[in-house]
């Protein structure tokens, strides 16, 4: 049985600090955005988490095995880089819907994203160590048959990512509603969903339902662990399978 735990980073008071004094440019913005999401992201992976952007403003980590301490150093490094602050919200659930779920609330109860007096919260709890197990996290690893033969060597660019894009889209809808996972794009045509305990047929049902619905054919690999890193690399693993045997689904644990 899976046991995620799952950090929700928000920018404390982000969209009046945009615009306050005066609006500040986009491109100053999407940098601060895209640094801040690459630090978070080296900050939990040296501590072999993952950090996904949603909304760059609001960002979602796999923190299985970091404590308290290491999330309250993330967040003073944060504060002592940028010219904003992250609130940090901590929580387990037996899915990664439910934790999301409960570290959402922790940190609506502390006050409005856009509350000026809400700085630098930090709630939650974490897994004890003495109930980690080597299956915690469940981490599937999808991408698109041939991207490269079907779209990227045939269409323009833009046309490429629309397609991509609507694969994303139906995955991440269809995972969410189906089997309480969150899936996040991750560059290319690859897509990280976090799950809990699903079986071969589990991951087939959702392939053979984004290719009905948005004719857009996937693969996917499914790696478990203590870790994210531990999950993800098994994952990445299982997908090279799947590309060498050209076969939907591959898990590494079975």
């Amino acid at each position: 049985m899976t046991n995620t735990q799952l950090t929700h980073i928000q920018i404390d008071n982000y969209g009046p600090w945009t615009v306050t004094p005066e609006p500040r440019r986009e491109v100053d913005l999407q940098t601060l955005q895209s640094r801040l999401y690459a630090d978070l992201s080296q900050l939990f992976g040296n501590r072999d988490g993952y950090v996904f952007f949603s909304r760059f403003d609001n960002m979602i980590a796999i923190s299985n095995g970091l404590s308290m301490d290491d999330h309250a150093l993330i967040q003073e490094s944060v504060a002592n880089r940028y010219p904003v602050t992250a609130s940090l919200s901590v929580a387990t659930g037996r899915t990664p819907a439910s934790a999301l779920g409960t570290a959402t609330e922790q940190l609506q109860e502390a006050g409005s994203a856009q509350d000026k007096h809400r700085r630098n919260i930090l709630k939650g709890r974490t897994i004890d160590a003495e109930f980690r197990t080597d299956e915690d996290i469940q981490i599937a690893h999808f991408d698109v048959a041939d991207a490269t033969g079907k779209y990227t060597d045939q269409l323009n660019e833009f046309d490429t990512f629309i397609q991509i894009e609507q694969g994303y889209a139906e995955l991440m809808k269809y995972m969410r509603q189906e089997y309480d996972s969150l899936s996040f794009f991750v560059g290319g045509d690859n897509i990280i969903v976090v799950c809990p305990e699903l079986d071969e047929d589990d991951y087939l049902d959702a392939v053979r339902h984004v290719n009905e619905a948005v004719s857009v054919e996937l693969r996917v690999g499914v790696g478990r662990g203590k870790t994210a890193s531990d999950a993800g690399m098994d994952a990445k693993h299982a997908l090279e399978h799947c590309r060498e045997v050209e076969k939907p689904a591959e898990l590494a644990f079975e």
